[in-house]
């Protein structure tokens, strides 16, 4: 029977603590593996040698952070792998609790959407680039409705990400990116950006569809660039910290 989690050095932590500690370190070494059923709370209590009550409350936690979930309501546990959407609405309120700087969100995304789009160049198929086209064609009509112009650039930045086939690069630039690109609706506010935009976003597919990495990192960078150019012409404060998009608060 392992040692008692609640025992030793361990008192000064709460018990339940102490078993999703126990529970994570068997799912992250792969004893227990994504889609695995996992053992009764009865069965836990008696393993980790706690009150089957302190197992409930340590389940609780393990499904708030998405690694734990009962299928369509039912009893019976599961291990799960987190959801993308439920890590990055963590890491999005870390950010803003922790007053990270949209310069830091720049500095950031200037990382991530070029090496995706590099990534993308290699990857994507045509359908993929079909989407880009009919985002394109949408910017185009849209050049005088600034909200649409927003809600398309996050579109069209997040199928490129798609495209990259990179996993890791889009878990994490989701959290960022929902901080960092409703903010263009501050710039077009004071800016008459939508044409700069479509210009590089025409670049940008342009190069895509020619396979080309290095063109397509290449405009994403200038892109990114162009979009700090326009955040200080509109004289709005790059060190100024991160807030919540007005539709989540």
């Amino acid at each position: 029977m392992p040692p008692d989690p609640a025992s030793g050095a361990a008192r000064s932590e709460p018990a339940y603590r102490q078993v999703v500690r126990s529970i994570e370190a068997k799912i992250m070494s792969g004893q227990w593996s994504v889609g695995d059923r996992m053992p009764s709370e009865t069965t836990m209590a008696s393993d980790f040698g706690v009150h089957r009550s302190t197992v409930r409350e340590a389940v609780r936690v393990l499904e708030q952070n998405g690694l734990v979930r009962r299928h369509d309501g039912g009893k019976l546990l599961y291990v799960t792998a987190p959801r993308e959407a439920d890590i990055s609405a963590r890491i999005t309120a870390a950010i803003v609790l922790h007053e990270i700087s949209f310069l830091e969100l720049w500095e950031s995304m200037r990382c991530f959407e070029p090496v995706l789009a590099e990534c993308a160049a290699r990857r994507i198929d045509d359908e993929t680039l079909d989407l880009l086209q009919d985002n394109l064609d949408k910017t185009r009509a849209s050049l005088e409705d600034r909200q649409a112009l927003v809600q398309l650039d996050i579109a069209f930045h997040q199928i490129i990400a798609r495209a990259s086939r990179n996993r890791a690069l889009q878990l994490c630039r989701q959290p960022i990116s929902q901080l960092f690109y409703p903010s263009f609706s501050k710039v077009l506010t004071s800016l008459s950006a939508g044409e700069r935009l479509l210009f590089a976003h025409e670049k940008i597919v342009q190069a895509l569809r020619n396979r080309d990495a290095a063109g397509a990192k290449s405009w994403m960078d200038k892109h990114i660039v162009d979009f700090r150019r326009g955040y200080e012409l509109a004289n709005l404060d790059i060190d100024m910290a991160a807030d919540w998009p007005a539709g989540r608060r």
